[in-house]
Protein backbone atom coordinates (compact mmCIF):
# COMPACT_ATOMS: atom_id res chain seq x y z
CA UNK A 1 0.00 0.00 0.00
CA UNK A 2 1.24 3.46 -0.84
CA UNK A 3 1.17 6.03 2.20
CA UNK A 4 -0.38 9.20 1.76
CA UNK A 5 2.82 11.55 0.66
CA UNK A 6 3.51 8.68 -2.00
CA UNK A 7 -0.06 9.31 -3.63
CA UNK A 8 0.49 12.98 -3.49
CA UNK A 9 3.53 12.86 -5.69
CA UNK A 10 2.39 10.39 -7.83
CA UNK A 11 -0.64 12.53 -8.35
CA UNK A 12 1.75 15.30 -9.20
CA UNK A 13 3.27 13.51 -11.60
CA UNK A 14 1.19 13.09 -13.64
CA UNK A 15 -0.67 16.55 -14.21
CA UNK A 16 -0.67 18.19 -16.84
CA UNK A 17 0.97 21.31 -17.20
CA UNK A 18 -1.53 23.32 -17.60
CA UNK A 19 -3.29 21.82 -14.08
CA UNK A 20 -0.45 21.62 -12.39
CA UNK A 21 -1.44 25.55 -11.18
CA UNK A 22 -4.55 24.56 -10.50
CA UNK A 23 -4.29 21.71 -7.76
CA UNK A 24 -5.13 21.92 -4.90
CA UNK A 25 -2.79 24.01 -2.55
CA UNK A 26 -2.59 21.32 0.13
CA UNK A 27 -0.75 18.97 -2.79
CA UNK A 28 1.09 21.62 -3.98
CA UNK A 29 2.76 22.47 -0.61
CA UNK A 30 2.58 18.79 0.60
CA UNK A 31 6.01 17.91 2.33
CA UNK A 32 7.62 21.34 0.63
CA UNK A 33 7.24 19.95 -3.03
CA UNK A 34 7.22 23.12 -5.65
CA UNK A 35 6.81 23.12 -9.21
CA UNK A 36 9.68 22.63 -11.24
CA UNK A 37 10.89 24.89 -14.19
CA UNK A 38 8.85 22.86 -16.80
CA UNK A 39 6.45 21.97 -14.85
CA UNK A 40 6.90 18.49 -14.89
CA UNK A 41 8.83 17.29 -11.94
CA UNK A 42 8.86 18.15 -8.27
CA UNK A 43 12.01 18.06 -5.95
CA UNK A 44 11.58 17.72 -2.15
CA UNK A 45 12.77 20.24 0.36
CA UNK A 46 12.91 23.40 -1.97
CA UNK A 47 13.06 26.19 0.94
CA UNK A 48 9.41 27.83 1.29
CA UNK A 49 11.33 31.27 -0.04
CA UNK A 50 11.55 30.00 -3.81
CA UNK A 51 11.33 32.57 -6.21
CA UNK A 52 7.59 33.13 -7.40
CA UNK A 53 6.45 32.02 -10.94
CA UNK A 54 7.03 33.73 -13.69
CA UNK A 55 10.03 35.59 -12.04
CA UNK A 56 12.44 33.78 -14.47
CA UNK A 57 10.42 33.84 -17.68
CA UNK A 58 11.90 35.84 -19.98
CA UNK A 59 10.26 38.46 -22.08
CA UNK A 60 9.90 37.48 -25.47
CA UNK A 61 11.17 39.59 -28.56
CA UNK A 62 8.73 41.42 -30.56
CA UNK A 63 8.48 39.68 -33.60
CA UNK A 64 7.26 36.28 -31.86
CA UNK A 65 5.28 38.65 -29.72
CA UNK A 66 3.53 39.99 -32.64
CA UNK A 67 3.10 35.70 -33.99
CA UNK A 68 1.14 35.58 -30.44
CA UNK A 69 -1.15 37.93 -30.41
CA UNK A 70 -4.92 37.07 -31.64
CA UNK A 71 -7.97 37.11 -29.15
CA UNK A 72 -7.38 41.14 -28.84
CA UNK A 73 -7.64 42.11 -32.42
CA UNK A 74 -11.03 39.55 -32.18
CA UNK A 75 -12.24 41.67 -29.59
CA UNK A 76 -11.37 45.06 -31.30
CA UNK A 77 -13.47 44.04 -34.32
CA UNK A 78 -16.34 43.00 -31.89
CA UNK A 79 -15.84 46.39 -30.09
CA UNK A 80 -15.38 48.66 -33.47
CA UNK A 81 -19.19 47.82 -34.45
CA UNK A 82 -21.64 50.40 -35.61
CA UNK A 83 -22.19 51.12 -32.30
CA UNK A 84 -18.53 52.38 -32.06
CA UNK A 85 -18.85 54.44 -35.36
CA UNK A 86 -22.11 55.64 -34.41
CA UNK A 87 -21.39 56.88 -30.89
CA UNK A 88 -18.46 57.93 -31.37
CA UNK A 89 -19.67 60.29 -34.28
CA UNK A 90 -21.89 61.21 -31.89
CA UNK A 91 -19.55 62.27 -29.42
CA UNK A 92 -17.18 64.67 -32.03
CA UNK A 93 -20.40 65.74 -33.55
CA UNK A 94 -22.90 66.85 -30.49
CA UNK A 95 -19.78 67.55 -28.29
CA UNK A 96 -16.82 68.79 -30.22
CA UNK A 97 -13.74 67.70 -28.54
CA UNK A 98 -15.41 68.37 -25.08
CA UNK A 99 -15.47 64.50 -24.38
CA UNK A 100 -11.91 63.45 -25.69
CA UNK A 101 -10.87 62.73 -22.01
CA UNK A 102 -12.86 59.88 -21.77
CA UNK A 103 -10.08 58.33 -23.62
CA UNK A 104 -7.81 58.08 -20.33
CA UNK A 105 -10.55 56.07 -18.46
CA UNK A 106 -10.66 53.86 -21.83
CA UNK A 107 -7.68 52.92 -21.87
CA UNK A 108 -7.21 52.08 -17.98
CA UNK A 109 -9.94 50.21 -18.04
CA UNK A 110 -9.65 48.58 -21.43
CA UNK A 111 -5.88 47.32 -20.28
CA UNK A 112 -7.46 46.57 -16.95
CA UNK A 113 -10.11 44.02 -17.83
CA UNK A 114 -7.84 42.37 -20.53
CA UNK A 115 -5.01 41.69 -17.87
CA UNK A 116 -7.28 41.24 -15.20
CA UNK A 117 -9.29 38.10 -16.92
CA UNK A 118 -5.86 36.89 -18.45
CA UNK A 119 -4.14 36.37 -15.20
CA UNK A 120 -7.25 34.43 -13.34
CA UNK A 121 -7.37 32.53 -16.65
CA UNK A 122 -3.79 31.46 -15.74
CA UNK A 123 -3.99 30.92 -11.78
CA UNK A 124 -7.37 28.84 -11.92
CA UNK A 125 -6.62 26.56 -15.14
CA UNK A 126 -9.90 28.05 -16.70
CA UNK A 127 -11.84 30.59 -18.65
CA UNK A 128 -13.34 33.81 -16.27
CA UNK A 129 -16.61 32.18 -16.26
CA UNK A 130 -15.98 28.78 -15.24
CA UNK A 131 -13.51 29.98 -12.76
CA UNK A 132 -16.33 31.73 -11.34
CA UNK A 133 -18.64 28.49 -11.10
CA UNK A 134 -15.65 26.82 -9.40
CA UNK A 135 -15.57 29.45 -6.17
CA UNK A 136 -18.45 31.05 -6.33
CA UNK A 137 -20.86 28.35 -7.67
CA UNK A 138 -23.43 27.63 -10.48
CA UNK A 139 -25.80 30.51 -9.32
CA UNK A 140 -22.89 33.29 -9.34
CA UNK A 141 -21.95 31.92 -12.87
CA UNK A 142 -25.55 31.48 -14.54
CA UNK A 143 -26.28 35.06 -12.99
CA UNK A 144 -22.54 36.21 -15.01
CA UNK A 145 -23.28 34.60 -18.30
CA UNK A 146 -26.95 35.10 -18.60
CA UNK A 147 -25.86 38.78 -18.25
CA UNK A 148 -23.11 38.96 -20.58
CA UNK A 149 -25.41 37.00 -22.90
CA UNK A 150 -28.15 39.66 -22.78
CA UNK A 151 -25.39 42.25 -23.29
CA UNK A 152 -24.17 40.89 -26.60
CA UNK A 153 -27.55 40.26 -27.67
CA UNK A 154 -28.28 44.01 -27.03
CA UNK A 155 -24.92 44.57 -29.20
CA UNK A 156 -25.84 42.08 -31.77
CA UNK A 157 -29.09 44.67 -32.07
CA UNK A 158 -27.24 47.08 -33.27
CA UNK A 159 -24.56 45.52 -35.27
CA UNK A 160 -28.12 44.36 -37.29
CA UNK A 161 -29.11 48.29 -37.50
CA UNK A 162 -25.31 48.83 -38.55
CA UNK A 163 -25.09 46.63 -41.30
CA UNK A 164 -28.22 47.65 -42.65
CA UNK A 165 -27.50 51.24 -42.28
CA UNK A 166 -24.22 50.19 -44.43
CA UNK A 167 -25.98 48.67 -47.32
CA UNK A 168 -28.65 51.54 -47.39
CA UNK A 169 -25.78 54.19 -47.96
CA UNK A 170 -24.60 52.39 -50.69
CA UNK A 171 -27.04 50.53 -52.58
CA UNK A 172 -29.78 53.27 -51.66
CA UNK A 173 -32.04 49.78 -50.33
CA UNK A 174 -34.16 49.69 -47.45
CA UNK A 175 -31.90 49.09 -43.95
CA UNK A 176 -33.95 45.82 -43.43
CA UNK A 177 -33.62 43.89 -46.26
CA UNK A 178 -29.96 45.14 -46.30
CA UNK A 179 -29.22 43.86 -42.94
CA UNK A 180 -31.40 40.39 -43.92
CA UNK A 181 -28.81 39.84 -46.73
CA UNK A 182 -25.86 40.38 -44.62
CA UNK A 183 -27.24 38.14 -41.80
CA UNK A 184 -27.03 35.23 -44.62
CA UNK A 185 -23.88 35.93 -44.72
CA UNK A 186 -23.30 35.38 -41.38
CA UNK A 187 -24.96 32.35 -40.61
CA UNK A 188 -22.85 30.73 -43.69
CA UNK A 189 -19.34 31.70 -41.67
CA UNK A 190 -20.65 30.13 -39.14
CA UNK A 191 -21.45 26.83 -40.23
CA UNK A 192 -18.05 27.40 -42.55
CA UNK A 193 -15.17 25.63 -41.14
CA UNK A 194 -12.04 26.73 -39.29
CA UNK A 195 -14.37 29.36 -37.92
CA UNK A 196 -11.41 31.43 -36.00
CA UNK A 197 -9.07 31.70 -38.46
CA UNK A 198 -11.39 32.92 -40.86
CA UNK A 199 -13.13 35.52 -38.16
CA UNK A 200 -9.56 36.82 -37.14
CA UNK A 201 -8.64 37.23 -40.66
CA UNK A 202 -11.99 39.25 -41.50
CA UNK A 203 -11.57 41.23 -39.13
CA UNK A 204 -8.19 42.51 -38.73
CA UNK A 205 -8.97 43.08 -42.32
CA UNK A 206 -11.65 45.41 -41.34
CA UNK A 207 -9.90 47.01 -38.50
CA UNK A 208 -7.36 48.17 -41.12
CA UNK A 209 -9.63 49.19 -43.72
CA UNK A 210 -11.39 51.81 -41.24
CA UNK A 211 -8.30 53.29 -39.48
CA UNK A 212 -7.22 54.48 -43.21
CA UNK A 213 -10.57 56.06 -43.97
CA UNK A 214 -11.07 57.92 -41.06
CA UNK A 215 -7.22 58.98 -41.19
CA UNK A 216 -7.00 59.71 -44.67
CA UNK A 217 -9.95 62.12 -43.63
CA UNK A 218 -9.04 63.60 -40.48
CA UNK A 219 -6.32 64.46 -42.68
CA UNK A 220 -7.76 65.83 -45.27
CA UNK A 221 -9.68 68.34 -43.54
CA UNK A 222 -6.81 69.32 -41.91
CA UNK A 223 -6.42 68.18 -38.57
CA UNK A 224 -8.18 68.74 -34.87
CA UNK A 225 -7.48 72.07 -33.49
CA UNK A 226 -4.45 71.78 -31.13
CA UNK A 227 -5.71 74.39 -28.25
CA UNK A 228 -9.37 72.54 -28.88
CA UNK A 229 -8.21 69.28 -28.27
CA UNK A 230 -6.10 70.35 -25.20
CA UNK A 231 -9.13 71.06 -23.67
CA UNK A 232 -11.08 68.52 -24.37
CA UNK A 233 -7.92 65.91 -23.56
CA UNK A 234 -7.80 67.58 -20.26
CA UNK A 235 -10.88 69.46 -18.92
CA UNK A 236 -12.94 67.04 -17.63
CA UNK A 237 -15.79 68.25 -18.59
CA UNK A 238 -19.41 66.31 -18.79
CA UNK A 239 -21.64 68.45 -21.22
CA UNK A 240 -25.21 68.90 -20.64
CA UNK A 241 -27.23 65.99 -21.77
CA UNK A 242 -23.97 63.66 -22.62
CA UNK A 243 -24.03 61.55 -19.93
CA UNK A 244 -26.02 58.60 -21.65
CA UNK A 245 -23.94 59.03 -25.05
CA UNK A 246 -20.13 59.10 -22.88
CA UNK A 247 -21.91 55.70 -20.91
CA UNK A 248 -22.61 53.98 -24.53
CA UNK A 249 -18.96 55.21 -25.64
CA UNK A 250 -17.48 53.83 -22.52
CA UNK A 251 -19.24 50.63 -22.09
CA UNK A 252 -18.55 49.90 -26.03
CA UNK A 253 -14.61 50.76 -25.49
CA UNK A 254 -13.82 49.31 -22.66
CA UNK A 255 -15.67 46.39 -21.88
CA UNK A 256 -15.55 43.56 -18.60
CA UNK A 257 -17.03 41.21 -21.54
CA UNK A 258 -14.38 41.87 -23.94
CA UNK A 259 -12.21 40.79 -21.32
CA UNK A 260 -14.16 37.70 -20.39
CA UNK A 261 -14.84 36.98 -23.56
CA UNK A 262 -10.72 36.73 -24.56
CA UNK A 263 -10.15 34.40 -21.72
CA UNK A 264 -12.47 31.86 -24.08
CA UNK A 265 -10.28 33.00 -27.05
CA UNK A 266 -6.83 32.32 -25.38
CA UNK A 267 -8.17 28.92 -25.36
CA UNK A 268 -8.40 28.55 -28.70
CA UNK A 269 -5.21 30.33 -29.51
CA UNK A 270 -3.86 27.48 -26.87
CA UNK A 271 -2.19 30.54 -25.05
CA UNK A 272 -0.12 28.74 -21.25
CA UNK A 273 0.70 30.45 -18.55
CA UNK A 274 4.20 31.28 -19.75
CA UNK A 275 2.76 33.75 -21.45
CA UNK A 276 1.52 35.76 -18.73
CA UNK A 277 4.82 36.87 -17.91
CA UNK A 278 6.81 36.76 -21.62
CA UNK A 279 4.61 39.73 -22.42
CA UNK A 280 2.09 37.84 -24.60
CA UNK A 281 -0.57 38.56 -23.12
CA UNK A 282 0.32 42.25 -22.30
CA UNK A 283 1.27 43.01 -26.28
CA UNK A 284 -2.43 41.53 -27.01
CA UNK A 285 -4.13 43.96 -24.38
CA UNK A 286 -2.11 46.89 -25.71
CA UNK A 287 -2.99 45.88 -28.88
CA UNK A 288 -6.68 46.15 -28.90
CA UNK A 289 -7.06 49.03 -26.32
CA UNK A 290 -4.86 50.91 -28.80
CA UNK A 291 -6.38 49.77 -31.91
CA UNK A 292 -9.63 51.02 -30.44
CA UNK A 293 -8.52 54.34 -29.52
CA UNK A 294 -7.05 54.84 -32.54
CA UNK A 295 -10.31 53.90 -34.87
CA UNK A 296 -12.82 55.62 -32.07
CA UNK A 297 -10.29 59.07 -31.64
CA UNK A 298 -10.64 59.25 -35.24
CA UNK A 299 -13.83 59.04 -35.79
CA UNK A 300 -14.11 61.54 -33.04
CA UNK A 301 -12.11 63.86 -34.43
CA UNK A 302 -13.54 64.11 -37.57
CA UNK A 303 -17.38 64.16 -36.06
CA UNK A 304 -15.58 67.74 -34.14
CA UNK A 305 -13.59 69.17 -37.19
CA UNK A 306 -16.69 68.63 -39.92
CA UNK A 307 -20.29 68.45 -38.22
CA UNK A 308 -19.99 70.19 -34.92
CA UNK A 309 -19.09 74.04 -36.66
CA UNK A 310 -21.98 73.44 -38.67
CA UNK A 311 -24.04 72.84 -35.41
CA UNK A 312 -25.49 68.99 -36.81
CA UNK A 313 -26.11 65.95 -35.15
CA UNK A 314 -25.95 62.41 -36.00
CA UNK A 315 -30.09 61.10 -36.10
CA UNK A 316 -29.61 59.35 -39.91
CA UNK A 317 -27.08 57.25 -41.46
CA UNK A 318 -26.60 59.76 -44.44
CA UNK A 319 -25.81 62.45 -41.74
CA UNK A 320 -22.94 59.62 -40.77
CA UNK A 321 -21.78 60.08 -44.43
CA UNK A 322 -21.65 64.09 -44.12
CA UNK A 323 -18.29 63.64 -42.21
CA UNK A 324 -16.60 62.63 -45.39
CA UNK A 325 -18.22 65.17 -47.94
CA UNK A 326 -15.29 67.45 -47.17
CA UNK A 327 -12.64 65.04 -48.47
CA UNK A 328 -14.44 62.33 -50.40
CA UNK A 329 -17.07 64.27 -52.15
CA UNK A 330 -20.23 62.50 -53.63
CA UNK A 331 -18.08 58.94 -52.75
CA UNK A 332 -18.55 59.99 -49.39
CA UNK A 333 -21.86 57.87 -48.41
CA UNK A 334 -20.14 54.97 -50.50
CA UNK A 335 -16.96 54.54 -48.24
CA UNK A 336 -19.26 55.36 -44.76
CA UNK A 337 -21.13 52.36 -46.05
CA UNK A 338 -18.60 50.44 -46.47
CA UNK A 339 -17.16 51.22 -42.66
CA UNK A 340 -20.61 50.60 -41.31
CA UNK A 341 -20.67 47.53 -43.32
CA UNK A 342 -17.33 46.18 -42.70
CA UNK A 343 -17.51 47.28 -38.71
CA UNK A 344 -21.04 45.85 -38.38
CA UNK A 345 -20.60 42.57 -40.03
CA UNK A 346 -17.33 41.84 -38.51
CA UNK A 347 -18.50 42.50 -34.75
CA UNK A 348 -21.92 40.83 -35.87
CA UNK A 349 -20.17 37.56 -36.82
CA UNK A 350 -17.96 37.60 -33.62
CA UNK A 351 -20.41 39.10 -31.23
CA UNK A 352 -23.14 36.70 -31.34
CA UNK A 353 -20.98 34.16 -30.98
CA UNK A 354 -19.23 35.65 -27.79
CA UNK A 355 -23.31 35.95 -26.54
CA UNK A 356 -23.80 32.29 -26.56
CA UNK A 357 -19.57 31.20 -25.56
CA UNK A 358 -20.66 33.10 -22.37
CA UNK A 359 -24.14 31.83 -21.79
CA UNK A 360 -22.55 28.58 -22.22
CA UNK A 361 -19.82 28.71 -19.89
CA UNK A 362 -22.67 30.48 -17.21
CA UNK A 363 -24.49 27.30 -17.46
CA UNK A 364 -21.82 24.82 -18.03
CA UNK A 365 -22.21 24.15 -21.78
CA UNK A 366 -20.20 23.14 -24.68
CA UNK A 367 -18.43 26.52 -25.44
CA UNK A 368 -16.54 25.65 -28.71
CA UNK A 369 -17.21 27.53 -31.37
CA UNK A 370 -18.24 24.81 -33.94
CA UNK A 371 -20.58 23.18 -31.19
CA UNK A 372 -24.37 22.80 -31.70
CA UNK A 373 -25.25 24.98 -28.82
CA UNK A 374 -23.15 27.92 -29.92
CA UNK A 375 -24.09 26.66 -33.45
CA UNK A 376 -27.94 26.35 -33.10
CA UNK A 377 -27.84 29.41 -30.19
CA UNK A 378 -26.28 32.30 -32.63
CA UNK A 379 -29.01 31.37 -35.33
CA UNK A 380 -31.45 32.26 -32.18
CA UNK A 381 -30.26 35.37 -31.06
CA UNK A 382 -30.12 36.46 -34.49
CA UNK A 383 -33.34 35.46 -35.23
CA UNK A 384 -34.67 37.45 -32.01
CA UNK A 385 -32.57 40.12 -32.53
CA UNK A 386 -33.93 40.55 -36.14
CA UNK A 387 -37.57 40.67 -34.76
CA UNK A 388 -36.69 43.26 -32.34
CA UNK A 389 -34.89 45.88 -34.74
CA UNK A 390 -37.83 45.00 -37.51
CA UNK A 391 -40.42 45.96 -35.31
CA UNK A 392 -38.91 49.16 -34.51
CA UNK A 393 -40.08 52.26 -36.46
CA UNK A 394 -37.02 55.01 -35.92
CA UNK A 395 -33.95 55.78 -37.32
CA UNK A 396 -31.51 52.54 -37.15
CA UNK A 397 -28.85 54.82 -35.82
CA UNK A 398 -30.94 55.73 -32.68
CA UNK A 399 -31.21 52.03 -32.05
CA UNK A 400 -27.59 51.57 -32.58
CA UNK A 401 -26.99 53.72 -29.49
CA UNK A 402 -29.71 52.26 -27.11
CA UNK A 403 -28.37 48.94 -27.92
CA UNK A 404 -25.09 50.09 -26.71
CA UNK A 405 -26.39 52.09 -23.89
CA UNK A 406 -27.62 48.50 -22.57
CA UNK A 407 -25.06 46.77 -23.05
CA UNK A 408 -23.38 48.25 -19.91
CA UNK A 409 -25.71 45.86 -17.61
CA UNK A 410 -22.78 43.19 -17.92
CA UNK A 411 -19.86 45.01 -16.21
CA UNK A 412 -22.04 45.26 -12.82
CA UNK A 413 -22.32 41.83 -12.44
CA UNK A 414 -19.02 40.40 -14.64
CA UNK A 415 -16.65 43.31 -12.87
CA UNK A 416 -17.99 42.36 -9.42
CA UNK A 417 -16.56 38.73 -9.54
CA UNK A 418 -13.43 39.88 -11.31
CA UNK A 419 -12.88 41.87 -8.35
CA UNK A 420 -13.88 39.08 -5.90
CA UNK A 421 -11.63 37.20 -7.11
CA UNK A 422 -8.31 39.09 -8.15
CA UNK A 423 -8.25 39.80 -4.39
CA UNK A 424 -8.26 36.31 -3.41
CA UNK A 425 -4.98 35.23 -1.78
CA UNK A 426 -5.60 31.62 -2.28
CA UNK A 427 -5.35 32.55 -6.58
CA UNK A 428 -1.93 33.94 -6.05
CA UNK A 429 -0.15 30.82 -4.07
CA UNK A 430 2.78 30.51 -6.20
CA UNK A 431 3.06 34.18 -8.16
CA UNK A 432 3.82 37.34 -6.86
CA UNK A 433 0.77 39.13 -5.37
CA UNK A 434 -0.65 41.47 -8.28
CA UNK A 435 -0.92 44.45 -5.97
CA UNK A 436 -1.05 47.02 -9.34
CA UNK A 437 -3.69 44.78 -11.00
CA UNK A 438 -6.26 44.56 -8.26
CA UNK A 439 -6.26 48.43 -7.09
CA UNK A 440 -6.44 49.42 -11.04
CA UNK A 441 -9.59 46.87 -11.31
CA UNK A 442 -10.72 47.94 -7.98
CA UNK A 443 -10.99 51.58 -9.32
CA UNK A 444 -12.42 51.08 -12.87
CA UNK A 445 -15.22 48.66 -11.42
CA UNK A 446 -15.94 51.70 -9.20
CA UNK A 447 -15.66 53.69 -12.04
CA UNK A 448 -18.18 51.51 -14.39
CA UNK A 449 -20.40 50.85 -11.91
CA UNK A 450 -20.89 54.82 -11.28
CA UNK A 451 -21.40 55.63 -14.94
CA UNK A 452 -23.59 52.77 -15.84
CA UNK A 453 -26.28 53.68 -12.69
CA UNK A 454 -26.20 56.74 -13.43
CA UNK A 455 -26.92 56.50 -17.36
CA UNK A 456 -29.42 53.86 -17.04
CA UNK A 457 -31.21 55.68 -14.60
CA UNK A 458 -31.91 58.55 -16.95
CA UNK A 459 -31.83 56.19 -20.41
CA UNK A 460 -34.19 52.76 -19.48
CA UNK A 461 -37.61 54.87 -19.19
CA UNK A 462 -36.94 56.19 -22.40
CA UNK A 463 -35.89 53.24 -24.12
CA UNK A 464 -38.71 51.42 -23.19
CA UNK A 465 -41.14 54.47 -24.00
CA UNK A 466 -40.18 53.98 -28.12
CA UNK A 467 -41.20 50.33 -28.36
CA UNK A 468 -44.80 51.57 -27.15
Amino acid sequence: MCNAAETDRTILRVLPDDLISAAPSFLRKKEGFIMSENNATMSAGTPASAPAFGSDVKRLPLKELLKRIGPGLIATGIVIGPGAVTTASMIGANYGYDLMWLFFPIIFMGITFMMVTNRLAIVTGMPTIHAIRKYYGPVASGVVGIAMFLSCLFFTMGNISGTGAGMNLIFGIDWKIGSVIMIAVVVYMYFAKNVYSKVEKIITLCIVLMIVAFYVTLVGVGGPDASGLAKGMFGFKIPEGSLSTALAFISTNAAVTAGIYGTYLGKEKKWKKDDLFNGVMLTDAITHIVSVSLISGAIVLVGAVVLHPQGLSIKAPAQLAEMLVPIMGGSARYIMGLALLGAGFSSLLANTQRGMVLLGAGLNKDVSLESKFIRIGCLACLAFAMVVCYSYGGSPTQLILMANIATSIATPFGGLFMVLMIWRDDLSEGYKKPTGLRICMTISYIFAVIMTISGLSTQIPKILALFH
